[in-house]
């Protein structure tokens, strides 16, 4: 498998980059930061009017059919678009309105809900998001909100934590247990809920990188079987797939962030002067350069082969998926922390950008499973 962009990939890249350098400046992560009450769009912590030009160009549909309005292409196409984001720390829904409920619903709606969401998700019209987290790591069956089924429905009861781009989703899609016990894989139930059904609290939640969380709560919120994704009590089947191929594309976005952080390291090494020297003639910080170069080439490779895995159905997508983010989780670690160290004083400080580089590595590292997480499944899918 040849891991280099293909010259349709390579026009995709450029006009990505373009577009993201003259759209995203880095300085919006403090202006979203910094909202104030009554502004929308920094109080959801992205540019819906931004969102809206990139599904014009084509973006938000890269991965969906064309019959729902997208463009049929495959991950190697989106992750070149989400690496050139990540370069600019652009706060944009993909990973919660097309990765994660974009592709709950591909994967497992029925006909009449991938009609009636997926042109508008391809659209840029309608943001959905996925509400299943209900611990401060990675833990998907660790699900206690619980639906108990009543005449009209489910009774829905529980909170979800951490949902990303939860708070102004037009539409949410929930995960509760209908049978079995708390870390069972079994007994879960995908809902699509609007935000407005009664009993259902949305309080806005921002994370260390500044982006749209939100904890959601629920208090015998009643929902018609009609809301159902799939089939009851099999919401794992789907949502295996989902969390596969979110991973792959928030390893992409993850590769541009720390290969950012990097390049701009590699200025300042070449500018910064002490003890009249170029602190980049050091011999110690060299040797430090050049493991953050290995350790970004490596996530560079396995990044694209787990992309491509995806898109040629390899059986063993699952096993490259969870070893690209261990690794990329783990240079992307050790890069925000070396660049940090060499800026030295300036770099803590919120003039300087870098910081803002290693906040959301931190944040995107510990999304969908750190690194020793992915260890675990690798270790498991490989029969041990």
């Amino acid at each position: 498998m040849p891991l280099v962009l293909s010259e349709e990939q390579t026009l995709l890249k450029n006009s990505a980059r373009e577009f993201v350098k003259a759209t995203f400046p880095v300085d919006q992560v403090r202006q979203f930061r910094d909202s104030q009450p009554g502004d929308q769009d920094k109080a959801l912590r992205y540019s819906r009017d931004h969102w809206q030009k990139m599904a014009e160009l084509g973006w938000a549909g890269i991965i969906f059919p064309e019959q729902y309005g997208g463009l049929g292409l495959g991950y190697a196409e989106l992750g070149v678009v989400l690496e050139e984001l990540g370069h600019s720390l652009a706060a944009q829904p993909f990973l919660s309105a097309v990765l994660l409920a974009g592709n709950t619903i591909l994967l497992g709606g029925n006909e009449a809900q991938k009609q009636a969401w997926l042109p508008a998700i391809c659209a840029g019209e309608k943001i959905l998001a996925l509400a299943f987290q209900e611990t401060g790591r990675f833990s998907p069956w660790q699900v206690s909100t619980k639906a108990e089924s009543v005449s009209n429905g489910f009774s829905i009861s529980g909170e979800k934590r951490f949902v990303l781009d939860g708070f102004g989703a037009d539409q949410l899609i929930v995960l509760a247990r209908t049978s079995g016990s708390i870390g069972d894989d079994h007994g879960l139930t995908l809902f699509l809920v609007a935000p407005e059904t009664p009993g259902l609290t949305v309080t806005s939640l921002q994370v260390l990188d500044s982006r749209n969380a939100a904890i959601i709560e629920f208090d015998n919120m009643v929902v018609s079987a009609d809301q159902v994704i799939s089939e009851v009590g099999k919401a794992s089947e789907v949502l295996t797939m989902v969390f596969d191929r979110a991973t792959a594309g928030l390893n992409a976005e993850l590769l541009g962030t720390l290969s950012e952080a990097f390049a701009r390291t590699l200025e300042y090494l070449k500018t910064r002067e002490q003890f009249g020297a170029l602190i980049g003639t050091f011999q110690a910080l060299k040797h430090r350069a050049a493991d953050m170069f290995c350790e970004q080439e490596h996530a560079i490779s396995m990044t694209m082969q787990a992309l491509r895995a995806i898109d040629n159905n390899q059986p063993d997508a699952s096993l490259l998926i969870s070893a690209a983010k261990a690794r990329t989780s783990d240079a992307a670690n050790l890069i925000g922390r070396e660049s940090i160290q060499m800026f030295g004083g300036i770099g803590m400080t919120d003039e300087e950008d870098i910081g803002l580089y290693m906040k959301r590595a931190r944040v995107a590292e510990m999304t969908l499973g750190d690194s020793n997480y992915h260890r675990e499944r690798f270790a498991q899918l490989s029969g041990f």
